[in-house]
C-alpha cells in the first residue's frame, strides 16, 4: 500500500509546472539528521537535475549550533581552513520527488552529496551510508523492513519568542498524563488532522497516532517499509512537524528528554527480513515461540554492538538523560518477549508480523545512521550465528546495570573509535570525525554553567 501511495504523489521534473509547484527544495540530511540544501525556483530545476547544486562541506563539519571552532582548527579532513571549505555537490535523487504539501507551491527532493570534480559519493553522508549498507544486505539475498515510532513535545509557545525568552516558562498541550486517550487527543484533532493530510499528500503515511504519557507528548508512527524510503520520510515528517507547529503558533521539539519529572522521547525502530522471494526469515513454525536462528542471531547482532553504535542511538548529552532513566527506554543487552522494558523486545505473532523492535535511539537519532546500525549489527550476528541469551522475565531494570554501555557522548565516541564492527564498517576518516564531533559536545556541555549548578551550588556550597 505505502509503495502504490508514493507512487501517487511522486512528482517527474516535467510535471512540476502543472502541478502549481513553485519552489523545489533539493535537501540531504546532516550529521544530526537535519536537512540542509538550497530552494530552486521551479524553472530552474531541470539544470540541477542535469547538473547538481552545490553547497558547503561546513554541513557536515560545524556541531549543531553551526559553531565554528573545529573548522577554524582544522580538526577535519573534509572542511577546514586548510583546504579552503570547499563545496560539494547536491544529486537529486529523482525517486523522491514529491510535493511538500504542508507548504504551499513547494516540492522537496532528496539528494546524495558528492564530490564536486569525480561525482563520487561523500563518505560521510548519512543516506550514502545507509544505501551502502542496504547494497551488503542485497548482496546477501536479504531485504530488511523497517518502521520507526517517533515521539515529539508539543508546546503552545510560539517558537521565535520561545527562544527569545530562553526557553522558559513551557506551556504544553496536554497538562495531565494522556497516555493512549481520547479526549485529549480531540482537542488537537484539526492540528493533527490537518498535519496527516499534509504528510499523505507528500507520500509519508502516518499509520497511527496517539497522546503521551509526558505532558505535551505525543507519537505517530509510519507504514512499513523500505528503510531508506523510512529515513527519507521520518527526516521530511520532522520538518513538517516543525513548520506546521510555527504556522499554529506552537513549538514541537524532538530533544529526547526535554522535561525534568517527565519521560523521554523515543524513536523505536521495527526490523524484519525477507528473501528474494519475499519469504518471512524471522519466523520458524517449528519453534515454540516462532523465532527462527536467524532472528535469534539478528537481536544478538544488535545487542551484541549496541554499546560502539550508541554514538549514533544516544548522539547528544541530552540523549543520555533519557538513556540513563529507568523510563522504558531501554535497558543495556537485554531482549525479550513483548516487553517494554528491555532494549529488544519481540512482537508480532504471523510470519509477516514477528519482528522486533530496538528501544535504545532516542526522537534526537539521526534515522540514517540509527537504521544503519542495526541493520549492521543485524546482519553481523546472522552472519556470525550470534548466539541469543535467555529472555527477560519481568522488568530488566530489576537486573544489575551493564557497564558496557556508555553514559555519555565522550565515552560513546570512544567505543564507537575503538569497535572492531564499526572500523571494518566505517572509514578511518568517518570515525574519526565523528568521534572529534562527539568529543565536542561533551567538552562544550561541561564548559558551560547552567541553571541546575546554580540552584544546586550557588548558596549552598
Amino acid at each position: 500500500m505505502a509503495d502504490a501511495m508514493i507512487d501517487d504523489v511522486r512528482l517527474a521534473p516535467d510535471e512540476l509546472e502543472a502541478a502549481g509547484i513553485r519552489t523545489v527544495i533539493v535537501a540531504t540530511p546532516d550529521l544530526q539528521g537535519r536537512l540542509v540544501g538550497r530552494r530552486i525556483p521551479v524553472e530552474g530545476f531541470g539544470r540541477v537535475v542535469a547538473n547538481g547544486v552545490d553547497i558547503c562541506t561546513c554541513a557536515w563539519a560545524w556541531d549543531i549550533d553551526q559553531g565554528l571552532e573545529l573548522i577554524d582548527q582544522n580538526r577535519f579532513a573534509l572542511c577546514g581552513m586548510h583546504n579552503g571549505v570547499p563545496d560539494v555537490t547536491l544529486l537529486p535523487d529523482l525517486d523522491t520527488l514529491r510535493p511538500a504539501a504542508w507548504l504551499e507551491g513547494v516540492a522537496i527532493c532528496l539528494a546524495d552529496p558528492v564530490d564536486v570534480h569525480t561525482h563520487e559519493p561523500m563518505p560521510l553522508s548519512p543516506r550514502v551510508i545507509l544505501k551502502q549498507e542496504l547494497a551488503r544486505l542485497r548482496d546477501l539475498g536479504l531485504t530488511p523492513l523497517a518502521g520507526t515510532e517517533l515521539e515529539f513535545y508539543l508546546f503552545r509557545n510560539d517558537p521565535r519568542e520561545l527562544r527569545r525568552s530562553g526557553f522558559r516558562d513551557l506551556d504544553p498541550t496536554t497538562l495531565t498524563p494522556s497516555d493512549f486517550m481520547i479526549h485529549e487527543g480531540n482537542l488537537y484533532e484539526p492540528f493533527f488532522q490537518r498535519l496527516r493530510s499534509d504528510l499523505r499528500a507528500s507520500g509519508i503515511l502516518v499509520e497511527a497516532a496517539q497522546s503521551e504519557w509526558g505532558l505535551g507528548q505525543w507519537e505517530m508512527t509510519f507504514e512499513y517499509g523500505d528503510p531508506l524510503e523510512m529515513a527519507d520520510r521520518h527526516a521530511l515528517y520532522k520538518l513538517a512537524v516543525r513548520d506546521t507547529a510555527a504556522r499554529a503558533g506552537m513549538s514541537a521539539t524532538f530533544m529526547a528528554r526535554p522535561l525534568n519529572d517527565q519521560p523521554g522521547s523515543s524513536c523505536h525502530v521495527h526490523v524484519s527480513f525477507v528473501d528474494d522471494e519475499g519469504t518471512a526469515l524471522f519466523w520458524d513454525e517449528s519453534d515454540p515461540d516462532h523465532l527462527s536462528p536467524r532472528m535469534r542471531s539478528a537481536i544478538a547482532g544488535a545487542l551484541e554492538h549496541a554499546p560502539a553504535l550508541m554514538a549514533w542511538y544516544a548522539p547528544t548529552v541530552n540523549s543520555y538523560r533519557r538513556s540513563n532513566s529507568t523510563d522504558v527506554a531501554g535497558s543495556g543487552r537485554t531482549w525479550g518477549f513483548d516487553n517494554r522494558t528491555t532494549t529488544v523486545r519481540v512482537v508480532g505473532h504471523s510470519p509477516q508480523a514477528l519482528r522486533f523492535e530496538f528501544r535504545l535511539p532516542g526522537a534526537d537519532t539521526n534515522p540514517y545512521f540509527a537504521l544503519t546500525g542495526i541493520l549492521a549489527s543485524a546482519r553481523d550476528g546472522m552472519r556470525t550465528g550470534a548466539e541469543l541469551g535467555d529472555p527477560v522475565r519481568g522488568s530488566a531494570y530489576d537486573l544489575p546495570g551493564d557497564g558496557a554501555m556508555p553514559a555519555d557522548p565522550r565515552q560513546a565516541g570512544a567505543l564507537f573509535a575503538d569497535s572492531a564492527f564499526v572500523q571494518e564498517l566505517l572509514t578511518p576518516e568517518l570515525i574519526s570525525h565523528q568521534r572529534i564531533l562527539l568529543d565536542h559536545e561533551w567538552s562544550t556541555f561541561m564548559s558551560r554553567v547552567t541553571d541546575w549548578d546554580l540552584h544546586r551550588y550557588f548558596d549552598r556550597i
